[in-house]
């Protein structure tokens, strides 16, 4: 269903206001340069500070910018089940293909919370779900028994795994199922989760680099992981360096020096401090993107 190479797109910014010329060049661009499908409006969305109203305007204008080319799967996370109703409901509307939703982050739900919650959100919609669980930034973490019983409901169909704990994809294989869609959400670590049994990845470096990101995928999904290594190794210095400071700000600032867009972010989190714009350059001339 879903698989390869999958962006998590940045949201452009100019001057504090969205930027949805440049948006449209962007999945245009994500389009041409091979990229599997769009995650809109996720973390590196900048989805904690957009409105409810600015995130549902840049989850209509992706689907509409990429008219059916690839599909969009739409952040529709909340920690408040209302709120997550009405993302993913707003997303069925305006036809997006999927949601992606997070483990409700701050305020810790048991795992029974957990179920209880992802319940309603599928109740709520007939989109595919795909659970996001990335326990360094929401604190919780679902346990492959608790992911298993919640994908026995029809449209509960993946994961985003951001537990960067390889062992997890044999676990959720045995709990979920080999149908089920397990995707990567660590780049440095995505060639090996397809190894394990994953089918792609949610990735933040892919905003950067997108075609090799695809080709990586691409190899790993037919097997060939000896040329999927020399993709990571070209692509791993630039991993490490975006993510330096917050993965958003690392993205937004080589897409900068690509002139794809501005590296604008909004506060609390700021634009590179000089010495991290340098270790960010040095890996995308690591992996042939700049001179």
């Amino acid at each position: 269903m879903f698989q390869g190479s999958i962006p998590a797109l940045v949201t452009p910014f100019k001057d504090g206001e969205l930027d949805l010329v440049t948006l449209k060049k962007l999945v245009d661009w994500h389009v041409e340069q091979g990229s599997s499908a769009l995650v809109p409006v996720g973390t590196t969305g900048e989805s904690p500070t957009l409105s409810l109203r600015e995130h549902e305007i840049v989850v209509e204008e992706v689907v509409k910018f990429a008219a059916g080319r690839i599909p969009v799967i739409a952040g529709a996370g909340a920690n408040n089940t209302k709120e997550g109703i009405r993302l993913i409901k707003h997303a069925e509307e305006v036809g997006a293909d999927a949601a992606l939703v997070v483990t409700p982050y701050y305020n810790k739900p048991t795992q029974r919370g957990l179920i209880a919650h992802f319940t309603a959100m599928h109740d709520a919609s007939t989109l595919p779900i795909i659970i996001y669980n990335i326990p360094p930034r929401s604190v919780i973490d679902m346990m492959p028994e608790t992911m298993g019983e919640l994908s026995k409901l029809p449209r509960i169909v993946g994961v985003k795994d951001a537990t960067a704990k390889l062992d997890r994809v044999a676990l959720q294989r045995m709990t979920c199922g080999p149908d089920f869609v397990q995707l990567s959400g660590e780049d440095g670590t995505a060639v090996g989760f397809n190894a394990m049994g994953g089918r792609g990845c949610i990735s933040v470096t892919a905003n950067v680099a997108p075609k090799l990101c695809a080709e990586m995928q691409a190899a790993t999904l037919k097997g060939d992981y000896e040329t999927a290594l020399t993709y990571q190794d070209r692509l791993m210095p630039l991993h490490e360096a975006i993510f330096t400071e917050p993965g958003l700000c690392g993205a937004k600032f080589a897409m900068s020096e690509l002139g794809l867009c501005s590296d604008e972010v909004r506060l609390p989190l700021m634009t590179l401090t000089d010495e991290t714009k340098e270790k960010v350059r040095a890996g995308m001339r690591h992996a042939g993107l700049l001179n």
